[in-house]
């Protein structure tokens, strides 16, 4: 299979969040390369799992 990618320039106008996951990637663009790690040093039961928290308001 040939794949052809031309980039051409980007413009953002506006971007509204919402919330954001405790694993979130926001990428505007393009990157060759992500590399995605995770360590947790505290035993599984002390883990809270709750609803997500909004981002405070403007």
């Amino acid at each position: 299979m040939n794949f052809t990618v031309v980039n051409r320039n980007i413009e953002v106008g506006n971007i509204r969040v919402v919330g954001v996951a405790s694993s979130s990637v926001f990428l505007i663009g393009d990157t060759q390369t992500i590399s995605l790690s995770s360590i947790f040093d505290t035993p599984p039961e002390s883990l809270i799992i709750g609803p997500l928290v909004p981002l405070a308001p403007q």
